[in-house]
Formats: structure tokens, C-alpha cells, sequence
């Protein structure tokens, strides 16, 4: 008789840290734009009817973190460097974690810079925590 396998439940998205040339940046409430995609360029040689496909540009959306807004200025001020002509690329990580709170899954991404910055959506009349949003450009994403 075969041994039983071993299960493997999918990870939680809800626990997760964010590290950016190393330093970890906690209470981030939403990471996207962990993707990666290859431009599909379509290629007809003379006299044969079929079309090739043939892998183009590798593109990388921008990463969007969203945190709560607090007396850490520091996001702010990189990109306020950028809006004063001094771009200051970083590498970063999200780190998605198990339910032990140890490190299951990494995604590294190189050579990033915020390129937008949000503020918080102010309303008087909801009880709602101050969402700060920070977009990255950057130029490659791994999954490590």
C-alpha cells in the first residue's frame, strides 16, 4: 500500500511584508501588479500559411503597494526626490508567509522608483483608516 501524499494547502494572501533594499516596510494593506508578460510578435515566412508566434519585449507592470498613512514620511521622500530630478532606484522584495509566519514565497523586483503617489481619499463623514498608495516602476520581477 502506497503512502498517503502530503497535502499542500494554497498560502493566504492577507499575510505578507514588503522589503525594500532590505529594510522591511511593515503595515502595507495591498501589494498588486506582481506580474510579468512577453510581447507576442507574429512572424509569416514567404509561402508558408502559418503564422509563428515568436516572443517579443518582456514587460513588468507597475507594483502597487497601499498602506495606512502614518508619521513615516519615508515613501513620500523617495518619491519627492523624483519630483526634484534625482531618481533613486531601489530593489525590493514581497514576501508572502505561511501560516507560522515564516517566509514561503519571494518576489524580488530590480531597479524600481515610484512614479506615482497618492494620498489618502478624505471624507469627514466615514470612519475609514488614511490609505497612502505608492506605484514602482521597475525593471524585472523574479520569483525566488
Amino acid at each position: 500500500m502506497a503512502p498517503p501524499q502530503q497535502r499542500h494547502d494554497p498560502y493566504r494572501a492577507f499575510s505578507f511584508r514588503v522589503e525594500i533594499d532590505g529594510v522591511p516596510l511593515a503595515a502595507f494593506t495591498e501589494v498588486s501588479g506582481l506580474e510579468s508578460e512577453a510581447e507576442v510578435i507574429e512572424y509569416r515566412e514567404g509561402g508558408d500559411g502559418r503564422v509563428r508566434k515568436l516572443p517579443g519585449l518582456r514587460k513588468y507592470p507597475n507594483i502597487v503597494l497601499k498602506r495606512g498613512l502614518t508619521q513615516d514620511t519615508e515613501l513620500w521622500r523617495w518619491h519627492k526626490n523624483l519630483l526634484d530630478g534625482n531618481v533613486n532606484r531601489r530593489n525590493g522584495s514581497v514576501i508572502l508567509l505561511d501560516e507560522h509566519g515564516q517566509e514561503a514565497v519571494r518576489w524580488n523586483f530590480r531597479n524600481a522608483w515610484p512614479c506615482k503617489y497618492l494620498g489618502p481619499h478624505l471624507n469627514a463623514k466615514g470612519n475609514e483608516v488614511a490609505i497612502e498608495t505608492l506605484e514602482l516602476a521597475h525593471e524585472g520581477l523574479e520569483l525566488v
